[in-house]
């Protein structure tokens, strides 16, 4: 079946990023002059997905807003003479961006299991705004879409990391490998120093079958008190196809501070209208 719907967790609180995510979710924290939120839906836009399914909490409203018409704003720069163009890809179309609550902070795999009723019996994307891929020729979402064509099944996004970065993530234990398919023999979560299978760790994005619902409807907590996403994952390798496709691209971590920092200076830098100012400012900086 097409993939034409995607699941977004941003239920979050965002502690990292506080005092500024006191009243502003993190998932609007802009990267150069966009929201975190809009380079993920942008990205799941580009792949074909139809659908976007929101899991917000509390005090997320923004998010909503975002994605809504700004009646106001664009009478305004009408009236005014001025373009709108900016907000093109702010507007969904009506009716496919749908917004459901996670009550508590009870994991990544319980907001995916919140989704449930809206997914359906079809397969379903997942991404993780605060993981920015930022890909060579395709969107990482797309070049994923390009494989599950190919054999179906689940398919997690694979990053090779040094392995010496291994403990810091989930890692895929490896089985045959075709091009930039891996066959996902076993996860791996956060493995001690040099005992890693692989150095293909996971950054964030799924496409997963229907049944892992099911599965999560019973996941018990794991890692932290909280149902993992992983653990449910971990139970369909062997049961239905299960593969990692290998990114072509940058990876930053928004969800840290260095991240964040990372993904604005290096956007800013390829941006056709402050880049080379900014290149130059940076040259003059690190000289001093």
């Amino acid at each position: 079946m097409k993939i034409r719907k995607a699941v977004f967790p941003v239920a979050g609180l965002g502690t990292r990023f506080l005092p500024a995510t006191k009243a502003v979710p993190k998932e609007m924290l802009p990267v150069v002059d966009r929201p975190l939120i809009q380079y993920a839906v942008d990205e799941a836009l580009e792949a074909g997905i139809e659908t976007m399914i929101f899991v917000t909490g509390r005090n997320k409203g923004a998010i909503e807003d975002h994605f809504d018409i700004a009646y106001e704003l664009e009478r305004t720069q009408a009236d005014r003479g001025k373009s709108v163009d900016a907000l093109a890809g702010t507007r969904l179309t009506p009716g496919n961006a749908i917004f459901v609550r996670q009550q508590e902070p009870r994991g990544l795999g319980h907001a995916i299991w919140c989704a449930r009723d809206i997914v359906g019996d079809e397969p379903f994307a997942i991404i993780l705004p605060d993981e920015l891929l930022i890909g060579r020729e395709k969107g990482c979402l797309a070049q994923m879409v390009a494989q599950y064509e190919k054999v179906g099944g689940n398919l997690v996004c694979a990053l090779e990391v040094p392995m010496e970065d291994t403990p810091s993530y989930g890692v895929i234990d490896p089985g045959a490998r075709d091009g930039v398919l891996t066959e996902v023999k076993g996860l791996v979560e956060k493995p001690s120093l040099g005992t890693a299978p692989s150095n293909l760790m996971l950054p964030g994005r799924y496409i997963l079958q229907p049944e892992v619902m099911t599965l999560l409807a019973t996941q018990e907590a794991g890692a932290g008190g909280e149902v993992q996403l992983t653990d449910s994952m971990a139970k369909l390798i062997g049961q239905q196809p299960f593969h990692g496709v290998t990114f072509d691209g940058e990876r930053f971590d928004c969800g840290s501070k260095l991240g964040f920092a990372q993904a604005n200076f290096a956007l800013a830098c390829r941006d056709g209208a402050m880049g080379k100012d900014l290149q130059s400012w940076a040259k003059t900086l690190l000289a001093s």
